[in-house]
């Protein structure tokens, strides 16, 4: 018979996979897929073009019946230049922590589910149970893509989806969407001797940023608001501009990387548009003396949001399997959103652990978090059987 891993010796051999979004998560997906083999799950790899990826599917089960899917990333941030006091990709348990690169999020949640799989020997299920473990989540919900287009030609699809982002345990049922795009401010170069002979891209690029912050306070003062979230406006941030060869030539080029988050009562799509507009009025006002002048804005990546209703199926399922029913929205995306918007899959986000400590140096899921995941993971083996 084989030997049971208890949720911790899990993590542990998870935590150990360093699957930074740049490196492949090959290793860790085919040491989960042995285990579900061992058990005699078979488990469906999508992989990348190139191989060096892949997302996996699995379903504990009957496949031609709708059941529960658990989903979660596989796909860690960097530790470059952070300041780790221990080895993040060696699990540590240190006064009621567990530490180590991805134990919030979310191979936490991963070990849960794995440790569910391997409690369920023998259990006849009248609701399958799926899992979908995906890539490259971190750089803005990539990987999943393919495993939806997958799923989405299958005449049974999942009745809803659990994503394991952590919320501490919380039930969410919203997040904003996100739009990252990037304009490309084109001028004319010169000699700074001359400077108004050229046409300072970094300068449209300013303008442009001006327009920007100028957008965002007009939607603070007058636009939507849902006070179910932290900041409960849409926000428009620019994360990085990046323009000039050195300080004696008027810089010809410059790029300025920004992003929309929007609740679910703004138009992502039509803010973009009116910034666009922007853009382009910026632009015309220089042409009559630079021809070349341009604000070019091109989408880099984007996802939709998550509403789902509260008198939802899914919802009324996850309220008996948490400690915590009373449902909250999630500052962050994740790519519960998709599942919902693309497959027509209902979804909620419950995890352990919070996001407080992901991305950071000496990241850590609380012990108790764990453990209340498990009982989340028997309770709602309990509704599967």
């Amino acid at each position: 018979m084989l030997a049971p891993m208890t949720t911790l010796e899990i993590l542990d051999k998870l935590v150990a996979f360093p699957t930074v979004s740049r490196d492949s998560n090959r290793d860790l997906i085919e040491f989960i897929r042995s285990f579900l083999a061992e058990r005699n799950i078979e488990a469906e790899l999508i992989c990348t073009a190139d191989g060096r990826k892949a997302n996996l599917f699995a379903t504990v089960g009957s496949k031609n019946v709708p059941g529960v899917m658990l989903s979660g990333h596989t796909d860690v941030v960097p530790v470059d230049d952070q300041n780790w006091s221990i080895d993040p990709f060696r699990m540590q348990l240190l006064s009621g922590r567990i530490y180590g690169r991805g134990t919030a999020d979310m191979k936490g949640f991963l070990a849960c589910v794995l440790s569910l799989v391997g409690r369920m020997a023998g259990t006849t299920l009248s609701k399958p149970i799926h899992l979908a473990f995906s890539h490259d989540e971190e750089v803005g919900c990539i990987g999943v893509r393919s495993l939806i287009d997958e799923l989405e030609k299958r005449p049974v699809k999942p009745r809803f989806v659990i994503v394991g982002e952590p919320t501490l345990m919380r039930l969410a049922t919203g997040h904003k969407g996100k739009i990252a795009a990037r304009a490309t401010c084109c001028g004319v170069e010169g000699h700074s001797a001359l400077a108004p002979k050229a046409l300072n891209a970094i300068h449209l690029a300013c303008d442009f940023v001006g327009f920007i912050r100028q957008s965002q306070k007009e939607i603070v003062e007058a636009g939507s608001w849902d006070e179910s979230y932290d900041v409960p406006y849409t926000t428009l941030h620019v994360g990085q501009i990046e323009g000039g060869t050195a300080l004696n030539i008027v810089p010809g080029k410059c790029t300025v990387d920004f992003e929309i988050r929007n609740i679910g009562r703004d138009d992502g799509t039509a803010i973009l548009d009116r910034l666009v507009e922007g853009a382009t009025r910026i632009a015309m006002k220089r042409r009559s003396v630079f021809p070349q002048a341009d604000i070019r804005v091109d989408v880099m990546n984007e996802y939709p949001g998550l509403t789902t209703p509260l008198d939802s199926e899914v919802v009324r399922f996850a309220r008996r399997i948490v400690d915590h029913p009373n449902p909250f929205n999630v500052a962050f995306g994740t790519e519960a959103g998709l599942f919902s918007s693309r497959l027509g899959v209902p979804a909620v986000v419950c995890g352990p652990g919070s996001m407080d400590q992901g991305h950071k140096p000496d990241e850590f899921v609380a012990l108790s978090q764990i453990e209340a995941c498990d009982r989340m993971m028997d309770r709602l083996l309990d509704e599967c059987r």
